[in-house]
C-alpha cells in the first residue's frame, strides 16, 4: 500500500508540476502561440528571456521525463490486463522519452542559435519543424494518447467508469490536437486543432489527479 501511494502522489506531482511549468512559459514567453510566430521573432523573444527562460524550459522538458517511470508504475500498479498494462507502460515510455527530446532542444540548441549574430531563421525553422513538430509534438502527443488509450482499457475491469471514460476523451482530444503539425505543413489553420490538444492535456491532468488520489487512498 506505501507503493501504492508513492506512486498515487507522484501521479498528483506531475500534473502540478506540468501545469506549473507550462503556465510559467506562458507568462515568460507566450507560449505556445509564440511558436506560430516568424523565425526571427522566436528567437529574438527567446534570447530576452535568458538564462531564466531555459530553465523554465528545461523543468518543463523534465515533467515529459518524468513521464517514463511514473507511466509505467501506473500501468503496472493494477491487477489485470496484464498485456495491456504492458503495452501501457512501453506507450508511456516512448511518449516521455519523445517529447522529452523535443522539448530539450529549447536547452541545447536553441539557445546557440538565439545567440547568433548572422542569418539564423532557416536552422531554427528545421530544428523546430523537426525536433519540435514532428518529433516532439507529433509523435509525443500520439504515444500519450495511444497510452491513456490502454490505461483505459486496462482499468475498464478494476476501476469506475469515470477515469477509462476520461482517459479516452483526453486522448480523442490529444489526437485531434497532433495534426495542428500537419495542418501547418498543408498550409491551412490550425487553431481548432490547438484548442482541443489543449483540452486533451487538460483531460490528462484531471486523470493524473484522479488516478493519484485512487492510488492513495487504495486499501
Amino acid at each position: 500500500m506505501k507503493t501504492l501511494s508513492i506512486i498515487g502522489a507522484a501521479a498528483i506531482a506531475e500534473a502540478i508540476a506540468f501545469n506549473a511549468a507550462f503556465t510559467a512559459l506562458a507568462l515568460q514567453f507566450d507560449y505556445p502561440d509564440i511558436l506560430r510566430r516568424p523565425a526571427s521573432e522566436v528567437l529574438a523573444r527567446f534570447a530576452e528571456g535568458g538564462p531564466a527562460l531555459i530553465a523554465t524550459r528545461y523543468s518543463f522538458a523534465l515533467t515529459a521525463m518524468a513521464l517514463v517511470p511514473l507511466g509505467m508504475a501506473l500501468a503496472f500498479a493494477g491487477r489485470g490486463a496484464p498485456q495491456m498494462r504492458t503495452a501501457a507502460a512501453i506507450l508511456a515510455a516512448l511518449a516521455g522519452t519523445v517529447q522529452a527530446i523535443g522539448l530539450l532542444r529549447w536547452v541545447f540548441a536553441v539557445p546557440a542559435l538565439a545567440a547568433l549574430s548572422g542569418p539564423q531563421d532557416a536552422a531554427f525553422i528545421i530544428l523546430n519543424a523537426w525536433g519540435g513538430v514532428a518529433i516532439g509534438e507529433h509523435l509525443g502527443y500520439l504515444f500519450t494518447a495511444a497510452f491513456l488509450l490502454a490505461m483505459a482499457f486496462a482499468d475498464r475491469a478494476e476501476a469506475a467508469l469515470y477515469r477509462p471514460v476520461l482517459a479516452v476523451l483526453s486522448a480523442l482530444g490529444i489526437v485531434i490536437g497532433a495534426l495542428e503539425g500537419l495542418a501547418l505543413v498543408l498550409q491551412t489553420s490550425g487553431e481548432v486543432f490547438a484548442l482541443f490538444q489543449i483540452a486533451g492535456y487538460a483531460g490528462l491532468s484531471l486523470w493524473l489527479i484522479l488516478s493519484g488520489i485512487v492510488h492513495m487512498r487504495a486499501k
